[in-house]
C-alpha cells in the first residue's frame, strides 16, 4: 500500500447569528428592497432564537461533536421543538460562540481598522474573551481601541455607506468600507469576508486544541470557503488562508485558497492529501469560515410554517492533513470519483460517476463502503421549505445503483440507507455540510475499529457563478490505516510476516538436517 497522507483530526463550530440573519441574510435584505412592509419582515424578529435556545438545540451539539448521529436519527422528528438533555457550549470537536464574543472576534481579525465597536459593549466582549482563553492578551486588546461612541457609529452608517452591526436588537458596532469606489471593497462585502475570515480562524484555533499540533509545525492552509476577497483589478485574488493563519499564529504556513462552490472542501482535502502524499508539505490544514449571505435563507418557509429560524448560525470548519504515521484514517487518492465535463447532470450520472465509478475501478462493491457521507443538510431545515431530506435522497440513489449493479437485493435497500447512510445535521452553509461533517466522527469511528471504509461526497452548483452549466462533484475513500510504508515500500505488517515466514523456513530447514 502506498503511504497516504492520513487524517489527525477535525474542529466545527458555529456562532449565533440573529442579527446578522435580520440584517445580512440575502433572503432577508433583498425583501428589504423589493418589500420593505412585508408580513415576513415584521413576523421575523419573533422567530428569531435565544442563544440557548441554539446551543440545545440537537443538531447543533451534533456538529461540535456532543451527540452523534445517530443519537439525532433516534429523536424523533422534527427535532426544532426538542431540546438536547445536556447543551454544552463547548464540545470536543470545536464550539458554539455567542453573537457578541464573535462581533468581537471579528474586530481582532480585522487588520485595517475597518471593524468599530461601541466601547462598553466592547469592553463587556473582551471580558468574556480573556475568559474564554483561546486568545492572547495582545489580541484581545485590539477591542481597547473603540473610542468613537454610537454617534459616530451612526454617521458612518448614514453618511460613509458602513454596514451595522447589531446585538439583542440593538446597533453595537458597523464595518467600514474600504474603499469609496471599489464595490468589492464596500462595507457589505468587508463584513462578509470578516465574517468568514473570524470563524475559520476559530476553526483553526479548535483544530490546534483537538489535534494538539504546534502552530510552527504547520506549513500550508488551503482555504475553501465560497468567499472571495480582492479589489477591483482581481477581485477574487484570496487569500483567506494565509489571513487566518496569520491570526491563528500559525507563523510557519503558507497557503491558498480553493474554490468549487460546495464541493469545495472535497477538493480541498484531495488537494491537500496529494501534497502531502507527494512530500511537498507535512502538515496541511484545510479550513472553511461560514457566509452570512445564507443565513435565513429559507426563513420565509419557516416563519409561513410558525417554526423559528433554523439558519441563525455562521459555521465553521479545519482538518489536519499530515504524513503517513501508521495510526490515522488514510485518504485513498487513487480511490476518486469525479463528475467530469462530459458526465450529464441527471441524478444517476452523477451518483454514478461518484461513487460506483470509482469503486468499480478498485474492486470494491457498494456494499464495501461502511459509511457515506454526501451533502449532509439537516432535514429539520430543508423539508419544510419543500426539498425534502437531501442525505436520504442521495443514500436512496447510491442504494438503487447498487441493486442495478447486483451489489445488494432490491428487498435491501432500506435497510442499505440505515445502515450505509446517517441523518444529516449540518447548517445550510453552503460549502458545509457537503460530506465534511462527518469526517471527525469517521477518523474517531475508524480508530475505534467501528468503521473501516468511509466515501466523502461533494457535490457543487457550478452553474450559480454563470460561467458554466456545469454541475461539479468529487469524492474520496477515508480508510483504515494499514501500516506505514517503509523507504523500500514494503508496510511494518509485511517485514514482521517475511521474517516470520523466514524463521519457518529456517527451522523447517533444521529439521531436515
Amino acid at each position: 500500500m502506498s503511504n497516504y497522507a492520513v487524517i489527525k483530526g477535525a474542529s466545527y463550530i458555529l456562532a449565533a447569528a440573529p442579527d446578522m440573519v435580520l440584517h445580512n441574510g440575502t433572503t432577508q435584505t433583498t425583501e428589504m428592497i423589493v418589500n420593505p412592509e412585508s408580513e415576513y419582515l415584521k413576523e421575523l424578529p419573533e422567530h428569531l432564537r435565544s442563544y440557548e435556545d441554539v446551543l440545545s438545540y440537537i443538531p447543533n451539539q451534533v456538529y461540535i461533536g456532543n451527540m452523534t448521529s445517530r443519537e439525532l436519527g433516534e429523536t424523533e422528528f422534527p427535532w426544532y421543538d426538542k431540546k438536547a438533555a445536556e447543551p454544552k457550549r463547548q464540545g470536543r470537536f470545536g464550539e458554539i460562540m455567542p453573537q457578541d464574543e464573535f462581533l468581537g472576534l471579528m474586530q481582532i481579525c480585522d487588520v485595517f481598522d475597518l471593524v468599530k465597536l461601541e466601547p462598553a459593549f466592547a469592553q463587556s466582549v473582551k471580558e468574556k474573551l480573556t475568559a474564554h482563553g483561546m486568545l492572547k492578551a495582545e489580541q484581545i486588546s485590539v477591542l481597547d481601541k473603540n473610542a468613537d461612541g454610537i454617534e459616530e457609529i451612526e454617521r458612518l452608517i448614514s453618511e460613509e455607506h458602513a454596514e451595522g452591526l447589531y446585538h439583542e436588537g440593538k446597533l453595537v458596532g458597523a464595518v467600514k468600507r474600504a474603499h469609496d469606489v471599489d464595490v468589492n471593497l464596500s462595507a457589505h462585502t468587508m463584513l462578509e469576508n470578516i465574517v468568514t475570515k473570524a470563524s475559520s480562524v476559530l476553526a483553526i484555533l479548535h483544530l490546534l486544541r483537538v489535534t494538539g499540533i504546534a502552530p510552527g509545525e504547520v506549513d500550508y492552509v488551503i482555504d475553501c470557503c465560497e468567499e472571495a476577497c480582492g479589489d477591483m483589478n482581481q477581485r477574487g485574488g484570496g487569500n483567506f488562508a494565509k489571513a487566518a493563519a496569520e491570526v491563528a499564529g500559525l507563523t510557519g504556513a503558507t497557503g491558498s485558497d480553493v474554490r468549487g462552490f460546495c464541493a469545495g472542501p472535497s477538493h480541498a482535502l484531495l488537494d491537500a492529501a496529494s501534497l502531502v502524499k507527494a512530500g511537498t508539505f507535512k502538515n496541511v490544514v484545510v479550513t472553511a469560515g461560514g457566509c452570512t449571505a445564507k443565513l435565513g435563507m429559507n426563513g420565509k418557509d419557516h416563519v409561513k410554517k410558525g417554526l423559528p429560524v433554523l439558519e441563525d448560525c455562521i459555521g465553521g470548519f479545519a482538518v489536519l492533513i499530515s504524513e503517513n504515521d501508521g495510526v490515522n484514517p488514510v485518504i485513498r487518492t487513487d480511490i476518486v470519483g469525479r463528475h467530469a465535463v462530459g458526465t450529464g447532470s441527471s441524478p444517476q450520472a452523477v451518483i454514478s460517476s461518484l461513487v460506483t465509478d470509482p469503486l468499480e475501478k478498485a474492486g470494491l462493491k457498494i456494499t464495501d463502503v461502511d459509511k457515506y457521507a454526501p451533502e449532509l443538510q439537516n432535514p429539520d431545515i430543508t423539508k419544510p421549505a419543500g426539498a425534502g431530506d437531501v442525505p436520504e435522497a442521495n443514500y436512496k440513489m447510491i442504494a438503487a445503483l447498487g441493486v442495478k449493479r447486483g451489489d445488494i437485493q432490491r428487498a435491501d435497500l432500506a435497510n442499505f440507507v440505515k445502515a450505509h447512510g446517517m441523518t444529516g445535521w449540518a447548517p445550510t452553509q453552503g460549502h458545509i455540510p457537503s460530506g465534511v461533517p462527518y469526517v471527525g466522527f469517521c477518523r474517531e469511528e475508524i480508530l475505534a475499529g467501528e468503521t473501516q471504509r468511509a466515501m466523502i461526497i461533494g457535490k457543487g452548483s457550478l452553474f450559480l457563478g454563470r460561467m458554466t452549466n456545469l454541475f461539479d462533484g468529487i469524492s474520496f475513500i477515508i480508510e483504515k490505516n494499514a501500516g506505514k510504508e517503509e523507504e523500500g515500500g514494503v508496510s511494518e505488517e509485511q517485514i514482521k510476516s517475511l521474517i516470520g515466514e523466514a524463521m519457518r523456513d529456517f527451522a523447517a530447514s533444521l529439521l531436515k538436517q
